[in-house]
């Protein structure tokens, strides 16, 4: 008698699974997202287990010796920074980004940059030519990196019992399959179980463990959202593969600040470490240029100065466009239209376009100023001075307002060379000597009157 073949219906969204299809998903509410699979389980194949006589029992939390966790450094500062000061043994990390955006690259390169640790790359998509070819691309070679093309995760425990690595990478979580189920590799079903084992390895043996993960059309995560809610830290690498910037960013991070970053440039010989970003994302002028201003900003616990331009012209259709590359489109229409209540500025016929020079996003307020000076100085075209910086909010009624870490903004502008700085005047500063000079202003009309 033939087996009777048992299937389920998972949301592709969230992974939440039904007996039957559902046009809308009940835990997500996405529409049309259901897909069937099969779900047969053999019995006879077993998942990883670690034997252990150990039975978990209630503790009081008052009774409980905290630590700090071990971490371990890599040679990789901007991976150090960006994942909370280092590596915790047995975390479970997920690296995200755009096909060819070098997130191989990025994850080779670190394998082979650990002398001291033993390291198992496993290759669902790669042969083990091709891995070589890119590690001799890179100059790289290590007496520590293993090197394993395959896909079963029983095939692959096999392996790691008797290598017993250090750090695992898997690259990628869609290519790997359990035999405890029989759907397809890359299914929501398959990615769940998958991870699930490797969570579990990682967690009993202490070992770090990196995944690879696709994303899809719209830029998230491929795979159900508890993929993202199952790994310990969530990294996202953009960047456009036209340029040469990669920018390493936190999304989740359990051990550390979810709001750091990490700068890379893509050279022929891999990924190298940009360890003063500012001096990249402000672009070299012989002259000065009208709608260019420069802001200090802090990302995580690093202080950049980064270039925001604008162009302001007149509407040829009519209707005004408001574009902004880089930055929350609703914020710039908020900063217009306290620019032309306060100011008098007759900006509603005209169209407006922003953009944050490097490739990156910010979302730290103390770039308001910079903005809607940058904005005026297009309107106006009156070039700005090239050796003044910006660090404040705005608000509603036109006020600046103070923003945090204004020291360590101040130093990062007196590094770089710049000659003054404006804040606002509610901004703490201690009394130390600084070599440039700090103008405080509250409202925006003593900016304009400042400046020009």
């Amino acid at each position: 008698m033939s087996k009777k073949v048992q299937s389920a219906f998972f949301c592709q969204s969230c992974g939440t699974q039904s007996s039957k299809w559902l046009g809308k998903c009940p835990s997500c509410d996405e529409w049309n997202t259901y897909v069937e699979e099969v779900i047969n389980r053999d019995k006879k194949t077993k998942s990883w287990s670690r034997k252990s006589d150990k039975t978990n029992t209630p503790s009081l939390i008052s009774d409980i010796n905290f630590t700090d966790e071990k971490r371990f450094t890599t040679p990789d500062n901007e991976l150090n920074r960006v994942l909370g000061g280092g590596i915790v043994p047995g975390s479970l990390i997920l690296l995200g980004g755009d096909p060819g955006i070098g997130k191989s690259t990025l994850l080779l390169q670190f394998a082979l940059q650990m002398q001291n640790k033993k390291v198992l790359y496993i290759s669902g998509e790669e042969s083990e030519k091709q891995i070589k070819m890119r590690a001799e691309r890179i100059n790289k070679n290590s007496k520590n990196c293993f090197i394993l093309c395959e896909t079963s995760t029983q095939n692959i425990f096999q392996q790691i019992e008797k290598l017993q690595p250090d750090i695992l990478i898997a690259d990628s979580i869609q290519t790997l399959h359990t035999s405890l189920i029989d759907s397809t590799p890359g299914s929501v079903s398959q990615i769940r179980a998958c991870t699930g084992e490797l969570l579990k390895f990682a967690k009993e043996t202490g070992t770090t463990v990196f995944l690879i993960g696709h994303i899809t059309k719209d830029g998230s995560l491929a795979g159900p959202k508890i993929l993202e809610h199952m790994v310990d830290t969530v990294l996202q690498f953009e960047g456009d593969r036209n340029h040469m910037y990669r920018i390493l960013r936190t999304i989740k991070n359990r051990f550390g600040s979810a709001s750091e970053l990490g700068v890379y440039q893509m050279g022929k010989g891999g990924l190298r470490q940009v360890n003063n970003p500012s001096e990249i994302l402000i672009s070299e002028r012989d002259e000065p240029t009208s709608g260019v201003a420069i802001s200090a900003t802090i990302e995580g616990v690093r202080p950049l100065l980064i270039e925001i331009q604008s162009l302001v012209s007149s509407a040829v259709y009519g209707t005004p466009q408001r574009s902004a590359t880089g930055y929350d489109g609703k914020r710039l229409n908020m900063l217009l239209a306290v620019l032309e209540k306060k100011c008098g500025f007759r900006l509603g016929a005209k169209d407006v376009f922003l953009n944050i020079t490097g490739g990156i996003k910010i979302d730290d307020t103390a770039s308001d100023l910079a903005i809607i000076s940058s904005v005026f100085s297009s309107d106006q075209n009156i070039p700005l001075d090239m050796n003044i910086c910006f660090a404040a909010e705005i608000g509603l009624s036109g006020e600046l307002r103070a923003v945090t870490r204004m020291e360590e903004r101040i130093l990062e502008a007196e590094k770089l060379g710049y000659k003054q700085i404006i804040i606002s005047k509610h901004s703490k500063v201690s009394k130390k000597d600084f070599k440039i000079i700090i103008k405080q202003c509250g409202k925006i009309e003593e900016v304009f009157s400042l400046l020009f």
